[in-house]
């Protein structure tokens, strides 16, 4: 509790806003990548507390947002088989895939069980050795180690009934492709601070050197996330643009070494979809040589499988930071929670899920012009 009440201080809070308002000489917009931290924002109001000169834009930074509408429906495909155990974490099941998601596939019959860690599915496979148990493997760097470490024990201890559907991505490379685009907005980054405690933030140097661009390390709470923005425009105001890290009690420059050992021994980089965006080069993980028979897609050749999207879904313009969830058309009428076009409406990260949720089913231009006089 002591540890909650330092990190939501009121008090705290006001300083900070007033810090941002008197640093604030112009319009800034800066990019959260992590859905996390767009659900603290929204949750609590920051970006209605903060100065109008300060945009903040929800960057792709939701894993089950971004897994591509072709791996869903081979997560289908495999779930539904009659020798399959399939196991995901909760958030996958609602995922819209063509034409259904993995509650229908279980409400049909299909053996498909929530767990809680990779190994849990490890577990299971080792108890139902007659049975192919295949573990829905998605994520950004935070969540690779323990889906690394599941397949390095599950050859260690010759599980061979165990497989992964691999959909890992990585963040530097979105975040490049966002600042490499024609229509590219944004002016400052506040980093995933989960993702920096695994991988550093070395990698983001570069970046911001070829880019000139600030990024800075930010946590979850909400003094983490108004100290990375003030520490964010304070930057740009001083025109400058460097890697700043405004979760120390986390984040090291270096990242934990061990947890990226195993990932370099269990993965190799690749080119990666990301739904509704697109392929971004080297943005992404599969399974190295030496663990390829852990590959779901090749044990079930599966790899065949060819989709589209929904036309009336925009979600990738929101994963991109081009639209604000509430100014798609099919927000709130045609996708909700419990009827969604897209991942970004029912992931516990998504930004559409967050404006749902939190009642932002108005655009900030609509509530200017009600509030006109006419």
């Amino acid at each position: 509790m002591k540890y909650l009440e330092e990190f939501r201080d009121p008090q705290l809070a006001r300083k900070l806003l007033d810090d941002i308002q008197q640093l604030v000489t112009r319009p800034w917009a800066l990019m959260e990548v992590c859905g996390g931290q767009t659900h603290s924002i929204i949750r609590n109001g920051i970006d209605q507390l903060l100065p109008p000169e300060i945009e903040l834009i929800h960057g792709p930074g939701c894993p089950v947002c971004v897994t591509p509408l072709e791996i869903i429906d081979q997560a289908l495909s495999i779930a539904a088989r009659p020798d399959v155990i399939f196991c995901s974490f909760g958030d996958m099941l609602r995922v819209p895939g063509s034409e259904k998601d993995l509650f229908q596939v279980k409400s049909a019959g299909g053996d498909v069980r929530i767990v809680y860690s990779p190994l849990d599915a490890l577990k299971i496979a080792q108890e139902n050795p007659a049975k192919e148990v295949v573990f829905f493997g998605i994520g950004f760097e935070t969540t690779a180690p323990a889906n690394a470490m599941a397949i390095f024990q599950a050859q260690r201890l010759e599980v061979t009934n165990f497989s992964v559907l691999i959909s890992h991505v990585l963040v530097p490379p979105a975040i490049e492709a966002i600042l490499s685009s024609p229509h590219n907005r944004v002016q400052g980054f506040l980093a995933a601070g989960h993702v920096c405690s695994v991988m550093g933030y070395w990698q983001y140097t570069s970046l911001v050197e070829r880019y000139q661009v600030p990024i800075v390390v930010t946590g979850f709470e909400p003094l983490d996330i108004l100290q990375g923005i003030r520490t964010a425009v304070s930057q740009l105001e001083r025109g400058e643009a460097k890697v700043d890290n405004a979760y120390q009690r986390a984040v090291t420059y270096a990242g934990n070494k061990a947890a990226q050992n195993m990932l370099a021994d269990v993965f190799v980089i690749t080119d990666r979809q990301w739904r509704g965006i697109g392929a971004i080069p080297a943005s992404g993980w599969k399974l190295s040589q030496k663990y390829a028979a852990f590959d779901a897609v090749k044990r079930f050749t599966v790899s065949d499988i060819h989709t589209q999207e929904s036309t009336l879904c925009r979600a990738g313009e929101v994963l991109q930071g081009l639209i604000k969830p509430n100014e798609c058309a099919a927000f709130g009428s045609e996708c909700t929670p419990r009827r969604p076009l897209g991942a970004t409406m029912v992931s516990s990260e998504g930004a559409c899920a967050a404006y749902y949720r939190y009642g932002r089913f108005i655009t900030a231009d609509t509530i200017t012009m009600e509030q006109s006089p006419t």
